[in-house]
Formats: structure tokens, sequence, C-alpha cells
């Protein structure tokens, strides 16, 4: 069997886009820390899987990435227990949850989290 570890992502701000994920997906940080040219990472998720957020040392290239952008992340699937709550608790941080949907397997919506980085979040049920 092969499962997901990790998935590495550069953002301009590791710690406040690791705060999101931690207070919306009750996820917590394994592990923070100095990173390769000097940069900063923070990794954040559960026993089993975590997202490294790594902001490099030299500053960012500031061009807008998307669905064309070759290389780009597109955005982070989340699966939870109970879409509904996890919606209100993304509008209670101020996230603004659209592109809602229900069709095989699950219904979504999405939200964009600091950095840009659009969040998926599907529920199974």
């Amino acid at each position: 069997m092969t499962r997901l570890e990790h998935l590495n992502v550069t953002v301009s701000d590791p710690d406040a886009l690791a705060g999101t994920l931690c207070d919306r997906f009750d996820w917590k940080v394994r592990w923070s820390g100095a990173a390769m040219g000097g940069g900063r990472s923070v990794h954040v998720g559960n026993d089993d899987a975590y997202v490294a957020l790594y902001r490099p040392g030299a500053p960012l290239d500031d061009k807008p990435a998307g669905y064309e952008t070759p290389k780009a992340m597109n955005h982070l699937g989340l699966m939870v227990d109970d879409l509904d709550a996890t919606e209100a608790r993304v509008r209670a941080a101020g996230f603004v949850p659209r592109s809602h949907a229900n069709y095989e397997p699950g219904r979504r919506f999405y939200f964009d989290a600091p950095d840009g980085i659009e969040i998926e979040v599907v529920s199974y049920d």
C-alpha cells in the first residue's frame, strides 16, 4: 500500500497558513524551524501525514500561479467528517466559502486561505 506522507508547498508566510490549518481542521504543528537556503518551514498535519509549508530565504517571485501554471499546486483537498460544522468554522474565521457542489463521491466547498492557497473541503457522508 502507498500512502501520501507529505506535500511541500512554497508560501510567503508559513506560520499564518499553519495557523489557519490548525484552527480550522484541528491539525497540529509537527515541526517548525530553519530550512534550506536560509528559509523557514512549518510542518502541519496529523500523526499520519502533513503539509510542509516552506518560505525560501530569498524573496519570492510574485507572479500569479494557477491551473495553467506548470509545477503549481492547484489546491489542497481536505476530507472532514462534518462539512457543515467545518464550513461554520471557516466562516467564523472570516473566510468566504464558495463553489459548493454535491457530486460523487461527496459534498464540497472551497475557500482561499492565506497566500491565496485554495482549500477544497470535502465530506463523503
